[in-house]
């Protein structure tokens, strides 16, 4: 008789070592380091992107590039192992008619397909840019290559002079209407159900462009179908948040600084009001006490 999804499933041992590797960067308070080896990131420079790629070729890789994830996602979900519960306040980012900077957790390879999915849930006009990491854009051979390329990308770069066609295309998007997906922790930690403490270069970003924060985080809950690397499946509901402005009346510092911590206090309040424990960190303080 063959073995169900679930029997003679272990979790493997590559997942569990990464599993107590967060155990300790939590501990140690690491929050802003990757738990996982990235690829080998070659550098980005000015003559190898076009940020905001236009004209009938571009039009086709990108038509052809979401057609391939949206086909992906909807294999992935008939097998099980991708699982969207909800999307609570979709409405919210619809109402906002200007440009606004998406801020979300981020704990998979794969969770701005759940961006994605708000966006268009949101019936929103326009499109979703997402932030990527440089290696993303270079570095990825194939069929995840050409997402990461071509799915309304916008990477950082080791390179100061790409850095400076980075900045321009996104203060550019924003000033044309459309959103920005952002990652403020600036880590993934596979499926770690915790906000992150976040860094503060997104909402420099929407504080440059006079543009709105829209907070989002995602919960998840275990599934009975295992993953396959022997871990339940999770199930993930996205809660989508009021929009933070910035505020006129505080210097750009203090306001990046204030959008930053109305972020986190919707985060907390999700995070706590959905597990129903109160938002808690392992990290030792410089005294060996353990912080709140």
């Amino acid at each position: 008789m063959e073995a169900t999804n679930n029997e003679q499933k272990t979790p493997s041992e590559y997942r569990l070592s990464i599993l107590k590797k967060m155990e300790e960067y939590e501990r140690l308070g690491l929050f802003d380091q990757d738990l996982e080896e990235d690829p080998p990131s070659k550098e980005l420079r000015p003559e190898d992107i076009t940020y905001v790629k236009k004209g009938p070729l571009a039009r086709i890789k990108r038509f052809i590039a979401f057609r391939m994830a949206y086909a992906y996602f909807a294999k992935e979900t008939k097998r099980g192992t991708a699982v969207i519960r909800d999307v609570i306040g979709a409405e919210k980012l619809r109402a906002i008619r200007a440009g606004a900077v998406i801020t979300c957790n981020h704990f998979h390879p794969f969770d701005s397909f759940l961006m994605q999915y708000t966006f268009d849930a949101s019936h929103r006009k326009g499109r979703m840019y997402r932030i990527i990491r440089e290696g993303n854009y270079t570095s990825f051979p194939g069929f995840y290559g050409f997402l990461m390329r071509h799915c309304d990308t916008l990477p950082l770069s080791s390179n100061l002079a790409t850095m400076r066609k980075f900045v321009r295309a996104v203060a550019d998007v924003l000033r044309d209407g459309q959103c920005v997906l952002i990652y403020p922790e600036q880590s993934l930690w596979w499926n770690y159900r915790k906000p992150k403490p976040m860094k503060i270069g997104g909402f420099e970003i929407a504080v440059k462009s006079d543009v709105p924060i829209v907070p989002c985080f995602v919960t998840m809950e275990d599934c009975e179908q295992l993953d396959d690397e022997g871990l339940p499946v999770q199930a993930y509901t996205v809660h989508v948040g009021d929009p933070i402005y910035p505020d006129a009346s505080l210097g750009k510092r203090e306001r990046a600084e204030a959008m930053r911590d109305a972020n986190a206090a919707f985060c907390r309040e999700i995070y706590e009001r959905v597990y129903g424990i109160p938002l808690t960190y392992t990290t030792e303080a410089k005294d060996g006490s353990v912080e709140k």
